[in-house]
């Protein structure tokens, strides 16, 4: 006999979990029983977290993390498309996907992806669109779509970017389920770690970045992105016009005389 008072529970749960611990924001998918799918509204609600969160000037980095710990993220809630969809809900649905995408990327936080289990579609995509991703030795990536009649094209637009054409085609049109060490060989994520010491690691990593000066990390993201899209000559005169904004910035005149004087630095934002 089913339990109403555990389905009502897990209808009410939020999709996304949300909470900070000094200069560290987690945010975790919460719809383990669909495979922490990216429905319409966990996708509202994490772009939701992500915009308030760059407005606080407390927080340096964001871990994406899940419930459940066998799925990451299976990618698109499929229940959604499942029969004859609204065109204008498709529309809708693609548009904050790719909102969501970008949105990570503007973030002024340095994001970093904990993948403890499966990553598949749009949730490979969330992986390759965050910072940094940490992965357990057991998770597996796949952008599948293909083997259901469907080319992952949101997904293709991340792992052109971050992991190159060819390593990108492959996942593509295979559509296979590629393990963690294939996944770092093309630079999908940056860590393998065993499943017992992955929190650890992501927590680590987390505490390195936010002993850096909020400012400098916001103005590194944005210009690292910036000059990425430009030719190598347009990209170094764009990286001289950003450094000599950043030497400006009160962070950077505070590091370098900390350096000489061979003392910590105090970041402007930091607590006293």
């Amino acid at each position: 006999m089913s339990n109403p008072d555990a389905a009502n529970s897990a209808a009410e749960a939020p999709p996304v979990l949300a909470s900070t611990d000094g200069p560290i924001a987690r945010l975790v998918l919460n719809r383990p029983r669909a495979g922490n799918s990216l429905s319409m509204a966990l996708v509202t609600a994490l772009r939701a977290e992500l915009a308030a969160l760059a407005e606080r000037q407390d927080i340096k980095v964001i871990i994406i993390s899940a419930t459940g710990g066998r799925i990451f993220s299976a990618g698109h809630d499929l229940n959604e498309f499942a029969g004859e969809p609204d065109q204008d809900f498709l529309a809708r649905d693609f548009a904050g996907i790719a909102a969501l995408m970008q949105a990570i990327m503007a973030q002024p936080q340095i994001v970093i992806a904990k993948v403890e289990g499966v990553a598949t579609a749009a949730g490979c995509e969330l992986v390759a669109a965050c910072d940094l991703a940490l992965a357990s030795s057991v998770a597996r990536f796949a952008v599948p779509g293909v083997n259901i009649g469907f080319w992952c094209h949101t997904p293709q637009v991340q792992l052109a970017r971050n992991i190159g054409r060819k390593p990108g085609m492959m996942m593509l049109a295979t559509g296979r389920l590629f393990p963690a060490a294939h996944a770092l060989q093309i630079g999908l994520i940056n860590e393998i770690h065993e499943p017992d010491a992955l929190d650890a690691a992501v927590e680590a990593l987390a505490g390195e970045i936010a002993s850096k000066s909020r400012a400098v990390l916001e103005i590194g993201k944005k210009a690292y992105h910036a000059q990425a899209s430009l030719g190598v000559a347009e990209a170094y005169a764009f990286a001289q016009g950003s450094a000599l904004a950043n030497l400006a910035h009160p962070d950077a005149k505070e590091g370098i005389a900390a350096f000489l004087e061979k003392r910590p630095a105090k970041w402007s934002g930091d607590p006293a």
